[in-house]
Order: C-alpha cells, then structure tokens, then sequence
C-alpha cells in the first residue's frame, strides 16, 4: 500500500520498537520497499545484527548518497494520534517521521530518473548503536551519508559525544540500629557522586558546555537495613576529548566506588551545505559508530528534540513536508558533486 508521509509515519510509529525490539517494524519497511526496489531496479536487504534484530538497506545503482537514521525509539510506547498541525505518538519525530520522509524523498527522486543513492535504517541507536557499528564494518561504496535526527530541518555544524559509566559500590549489610556494625554502600555511593558532580566541565566555542546527568540509581534493601550494594548510571556530553574527563571520574569515584565506562562517543564536527540554515545540537548520534565508512557525514531532520523523549512526542506536519523536499535536494546536489 502507498501512503503519504503522515500516514506512513503513523503506520510506523504504531508499531512498537523499544530498542531490542526493532524486529517488526524493520519487517514492515521490507515489505513497504519492496515494490520501490522492483520498480526501479533496486536491490534490498535485510542485513542481520544480533538476534533478530537487523539493519534495512535498499539501494539504486551505486551509492554515492546513503540517507540513513535508526529504527528504535526510547520507552514507553504509546501510539500516534493527529491534528491539523502534528503527528503524535513516541517516535514521531524521533525518528518515525524522518524514516517516512527519506522514503517519500526517494521515491520522488526515483519517479525523476535519480540513481545512486540509497536508504539504510539501522536498530540500536537509543543504546549502544550497534546497528551502525555493524554498518560501518560492511561499507558499500557511499561517499556522502545524510543521517536524519530532530534537528527542526536545519543542517548541524556539530553535536556532542557521550561518556556512560556504572557506579557501584559494596559495603556490609548490618541492622540499621546498630549502623557502626556494618558499612553503608548507599552513603559511599552517594559521596561518590557528591565528588563526580564538583567535577569542572569544559566548554567549546561551537559545541557548548559539557554536562552531566545522573540517570539511574538502585541499591539496598530495606530501610532498616544498612545497604551492602548500590549503583548508579551516568552520561556526561562530551564537547571535548574523553580522557581528562575519564580521569576526573577515576578520582572522583577512587575508594568510594568503581566506576566502569560502557560507552564512549566522541563529539563530531559535520559537514554543511551552502545556502542551509545550520544549528548545533547538545545529543550523540550514530554518526560516529559509522566513523568514515559511509562517506563524509550530514545531519538533518524534520522535528525538535525537545520534545523527543517524553510524553509529548510530536512532528510537525510542515517540517514533515519540507524535509522531503530537503532531503531530495540534498542528494542531487552530492550527487552532483
């Protein structure tokens, strides 16, 4: 079935995919290309990840453009609704409405005579990015990738990295009547993150200033018990190069707790266009999992990521229509290059 770009994001963001759980709306875009791909003498593939998770790649000739953004979304689910202004819905802009953009923008070009460019919609952003990490090691050619994040349709000239780490500290169990006896992990956690959080953070002149968030914390077990265990995750935005940062953590965690990276994303410089009204955008994307295997990297898309991530997820409907457009001059103009 064809279907408009505010139908097809609707259709999309009705369809639940919670990172780790992209395997059916990944399907539906297999089945949805499919007749795009015959028409036009495409190729399409459903390139495996982990489990059941894969990576969706359809392609026109030789790809020397790729538009590309990820399948998953954060939880929880809800499903989309409309007005005359938005599409609602958690993925909406998110990146549901940039997925049904990309896919009205080839089309258009396709029906124009355009070859060599193609789409690949990857699992795992929202995580670990393991869907673009697994692009990056099966590269096809492309020498320009177009990544579609909210950027409300203006070209990024740079965002931010991401620096994770679990904090855990141990302590001994005792009754909370007789605290001397035991040793509270809680409070050691606590001073642990008291010392993270009087850190100094750099600032750069484009990027902005590096923050931190302290995302989750979990430990103990009653309140009459002194905590033997406690944890918490953290996620500082990187404008800078990780390792002093990753130092400061070290001491600031060092006797209290252990801290333990999970995931480090540089912050990227991007590529711009002449004549595109540009921002700077505070989030991390995939674009650094894919390092230089896809080609020299742009980021734009339709939506705010303000709204993004809770309970009022939304696109416009105008930025919707506009990033078609923005999305077809955009290749024939690399195209051209």
């Amino acid at each position: 079935m064809d279907m408009d770009v505010f139908q097809l994001t609707r259709a999309l963001v009705d369809i639940e995919s919670i990172t780790g759980n992209e395997k059916n709306v990944g399907l539906f875009l297999y089945e949805y290309l499919s007749p795009l791909v015959s028409l036009h003498q495409g190729s399409l593939e459903r390139i495996p990840v982990e489990g059941e998770r894969a990576n969706i790649f359809a392609c026109w000739g030789e790809p020397v453009v790729t538009l590309s953004t990820h399948l998953d979304t954060v939880p929880p689910f809800f499903p989309s609704r409309e007005d005359g202004d938005h599409i609602w819905g958690r993925g909406a802009c998110d990146v549901k409405g940039i997925i049904a953009a990309m896919i009205q923008a080839a089309q258009r070009l396709l029906e124009q005579g355009a070859r060599n460019f193609a789409l690949l919609f990857v699992v795992g952003e929202e995580r670990n990015s393991i869907g673009a990490l697994a692009a990056a090691r099966s590269p096809r050619g492309s020498r320009f990738l177009i990544n579609g994040e909210p950027t409300e349709n203006k070209l990024a000239l740079g965002s931010k990295g991401a620096l994770r780490h679990e904090i855990t500290a141990t302590g001994r169990m005792a009754h909370s009547a007789y605290p001397e006896l035991g040793e509270s992990a809680i409070d050691k956690l606590l001073d642990a993150l008291a010392a993270l959080r009087a850190v100094p953070l750099p600032e750069d002149p484009l990027l902005g200033r590096s923050t931190l968030n302290i995302g989750v914390i979990s430990g103990g077990r009653a309140p009459n018990v002194i905590a033997d265990s406690a944890k918490a995750e953290t996620l500082i935005r990187l404008v800078d190069d990780a390792g002093p940062i990753r130092e400061a953590v070290g001491v600031a965690t060092r006797g209290l707790a252990e801290a333990v990276e999970v995931l480090c994303i540089p912050p990227v410089r991007l590529a711009t266009l002449d004549g595109m009204e540009t921002t700077v955008v505070s989030y991390t994307t995939d674009i650094p999992a894919f390092g230089d295997a896809w080609g020299t990297p742009f980021l734009i898309g339709p939506g705010s990521i303000h709204v993004a991530h809770t309970a009022e997820e939304r696109t416009p409907k105008r930025q919707l229509v506009e990033a078609i457009d923005i999305y077809q001059s955009m290749v024939r103009r690399l195209l051209a290059a």
